[in-house]
C-alpha cells in the first residue's frame, strides 16, 4: 500500500485546495478484491529534494552572476540607469525568495498525489499537480514492461517501471521530468518505486490471466518483459547490423 514521508501540513492542504488537486482516483476496471495500490517510495521524495537543492544552487549562482554583471556593465552609470538596474535586481531577488518555499511545497505535494493502481484487468496511473495526467491501460494492449534506474536513483533505492501499450512509438529523450515521453499517452511510468520488479511481476502474472483477444499475446509480452527485450529495439539492432554488413561488402 501507499507510504508517506510525513503528514500533510495545513499550508500544503491550502495549496492543494487552491490548485484543486483531485483526490484519490477511482480504481480501474476489474475485481475490487484484486485491487493493489502503490505509491512512490520515501526515497523518491528525497531524490526530488536533492534535485530541488541542485536547481536552487544553480539559480543562486546565476542570480549572483547577473547582479555582478549589471553592477559592472557600465562604469559610472547615470542615476536613472542605476535606478533601473537596482529595480531589476530587486525584482530578481524577490522572485527567487517567493519561489523558494513554493517549489519546495510542490515537491511534497507531487510526491503525495501520485497514484498507481493495479487490478486483474487493467492499471491506472495518476500524477501531476498543475497538469494532472491520468492513464488507464488494459493488459490486452500492453506490449512492453521495462525497468529503468539511473545511478542517483540507485543511491536512493528507487527505480521506474515503464509500461508501453500498442501504438507507443519510441520518442527520443528522457521523460523523468516531463520530457518528450511524458506527452505520449501510450507510455506510463510507475515512478520512484522501491519495488518495481514486484509490480512488474504482478502485472505480468495478471496479463497471463487475460486470454481474451487483443493487440499481441499477453504471454509473449510477459516473456519479452522478463528478458528485457524490446521488439522495436531489436529491429533497430538488426537494421544496424545489416548496414554494417553492407558497408563491409561494399
Amino acid at each position: 500500500m501507499g507510504r508517506r514521508v510525513m503528514a500533510e501540513g495545513p499550508l500544503e492542504r491550502v495549496v492543494a485546495g487552491l490548485l484543486k488537486v483531485p483526490p484519490k482516483p477511482d480504481p480501474p476496471a476489474g475485481s475490487p478484491n484484486s485491487l493493489r495500490v502503490f505509491n512512490a517510495a520515501p526515497g523518491f521524495y528525497r531524490y526530488r529534494v536533492l534535485q530541488w537543492i541542485v536547481t536552487q544552487l544553480g539559480t543562486v549562482v546565476g542570480l549572483v552572476a547577473s547582479l555582478l554583471f549589471l553592477d559592472r556593465i557600465f562604469p559610472g552609470n547615470p542615476f536613472m540607469v542605476k535606478t533601473l538596474i537596482r529595480l531589476v535586481e530587486t525584482v530578481g531577488i524577490a522572485v527567487f525568495v517567493i519561489q523558494f518555499p513554493m517549489t519546495f511545497l510542490m515537491i511534497g505535494l507531487d510526491y503525495r498525489y501520485r497514484w498507481y493502481m493495479v487490478t486483474d484487468t487493467s492499471l491506472r496511473i495518476r500524477e501531476g499537480l498543475l497538469r494532472v495526467r491520468e492513464q488507464t491501460m488494459t493488459y490486452a494492449n500492453i506490449q512492453n514492461l521495462s525497468l529503468r534506474q539511473g545511478p542517483v536513483q540507485r543511491l536512493f533505492g528507487i527505480s521506474d517501471l515503464r509500461v508501453r501499450t500498442a501504438g507507443g512509438g519510441e520518442t527520443p529523450g528522457s521523460s523523468e521530468n516531463g520530457g518528450p515521453d511524458s506527452a505520449n499517452m501510450h507510455l506510463g511510468y510507475f515512478r520512484g518505486v522501491d519495488n518495481a520488479a514486484e509490480i512488474r511481476d504482478l502485472v505480468m502474472e495478471r496479463m497471463r490471466g487475460q486470454r481474451d483477444a487483443g493487440l499481441g499475446d499477453p504471454d509473449d509480452v510477459a516473456d519479452a518483459a522478463v528478458a528485457g527485450t524490446d521488439p522495436l529495439d531489436a529491429a533497430r539492432e538488426l537494421l544496424e547490423e545489416c548496414r554494417r554488413l553492407r558497408g563491409v561488402v561494399g
